[in-house]
């Protein structure tokens, strides 16, 4: 009898010693796949944050350039008023086409010139509001590039 209850004993023990190890196992593993829901809720959170500056850095700058594109053609309104009141005191055809054709050419030369303006400016708008959303691509390619880990996992 002694021996039958010292196998069952040692039979107790290695069914406790197994269950403790799988219980430690899936306790590594339920901390593995939290810390891992963890990141991914932070990475999540980092991509809405970079989504919300780069919308606020695209509306501020198109604000900005609505406002420029609006002085740019007050100015060349302006300039356009102010040359047909001088046409209308023009003595002569000639001295009007003189007039006319300095006048096309100027306003030609001022609006080639903003319009590069405003393209420069639209061009470093589009590059400062997509910068947050490149940044988290970035940071998405390098942890993607990341080899998984046993460690991970457990």
């Amino acid at each position: 009898m002694t021996n039958t209850t010292d196998t069952l004993q040692a039979e107790a023990e290695k069914t406790r010693t197994a269950m403790e190890r799988s219980m430690d196992q899936a306790t590594r593993t339920a901390d593995g796949f939290y810390k891992a829901t963890e990141e991914a809720m932070e990475f999540g959170r980092g991509n809405v944050e970079a989504f919300t500056k780069a919308t606020q850095t695209y509306m501020t700058g198109m604000q900005e350039l609505s406002k420029q594109a609006f002085t740019v053609m007050q100015s060349l309104n302006e300039q356009a008023l102010q040359n047909a009141k001088a046409l209308a005191a023009v003595k002569s055809l000639r001295d009007a086409m003189e007039m006319q054709a300095n006048f096309a050419k100027s306003q030609l030369e001022k609006g080639v010139a903003e319009a590069t303006k405003l393209n420069e400016a639209a061009f470093k708008l589009a590059e400062q509001s997509s910068a947050p959303i490149a940044a988290r691509m970035t940071l998405a390619m390098e942890r993607l590039a990341r080899p998984a880990t046993p460690a991970t996992f457990q």
